[in-house]
């Protein structure tokens, strides 16, 4: 097996939501592997703090940017042509949910959902699309990365009053699908990245309670929380020499809650 075959130091990557969370875990992770990494968030101040912090690691630079306006994605992919003639990584990572109960689910709830969920990561990809071509063009064995970050919710009946989230997570998982046929030939491979439980914001109010934690833990055959190595592995798999030959698929990380049932 080649030592390299896990390689992705060098490579320039984008992750959005970068600062806190998932997107945290994955930036770091991805660092730590060698690459250069630009995260964004949508406070100012979080994304020049968590750049700060990471910049120990490796190369991290934020932006702080507001994926919800169709602009502010452009005005995002505009400022990362002014600073790299490629982009090797794209990693779709920010997102936003809303819960309340079906009765009460408001209108409301639903274009700010679907905006940073679906449409951002297609137009952040449409703008970038010269940058990833620009990597994509350098080895045939080594195309352009595009990774969505989709969810388990959006696979799965998930008991969670979230209708716009999970709505919106399975339209990128079938997205990215789309996105993978049209850009094969471009030599850019996309893939949904389908994560479950893991310790975020998200998922605080399921840790919160004791009883309610072990209850669910029940219900992962695994019997834990993902933990960052989990989704850092998962990504770098996919953006080294090891994934170059995947695309168009949906890559479930969730301890067997989808898969053993």
């Amino acid at each position: 097996m080649s030592t390299g075959l896990f390689d992705i130091s060098g490579k320039v990557a984008l992750v959005t939501g970068g600062a806190s969370g998932m997107g945290r875990m994955i930036a770091e992770g991805l660092l730590q592997a060698g690459a250069k990494v630009y995260i964004t968030s949508r406070k100012p101040a979080d994304c020049e703090a968590a750049a700060a912090e990471m910049s120990r690691i490796g190369t991290c630079i934020g932006i702080a940017a507001d994926l919800d306006p169709p602009e502010a994605v452009v005005e995002l992919a505009n400022k990362i042509k002014a600073l790299e003639d490629k982009l090797d990584i794209l990693i779709n990572n920010a997102g936003r949910t809303w819960g309340a109960p079906l009765e009460s689910f408001p209108d409301k709830a639903w274009a700010p959902v679907m905006a940073v969920n679906v449409q951002g990561p297609f137009t952040l990809i449409r703008e970038l699309l010269p940058l990833l071509k620009n990597s994509g063009a350098d080895n045939s064995d080594n195309p352009a990365r595009v990774i969505n970050i989709g969810s388990l919710a959006g696979k799965a009946v998930e008991p969670l009053p979230a209708y716009s989230y999970v709505a919106s997570k399975a339209a990128i998982h079938h997205l990215s699908r789309v996105l993978a046929a049209e850009l094969a030939p471009d030599n850019i491979t996309v893939n949904a990245v389908v994560p479950g439980y893991f310790p975020t914001k998200m998922t605080a109010h399921i840790r919160k309670e004791e009883d309610t934690s072990q209850e669910f833990l029940a219900r992962v055959p695994l019997a834990r929380y993902g933990t960052a190595e989990d989704i850092v592995g998962l990504c770098i798999f996919l953006s080294s020499r090891a994934g170059a030959y995947i695309t168009g698929g949906e890559h479930i990380i969730d301890g067997g809650m989808f898969g053993c049932h």
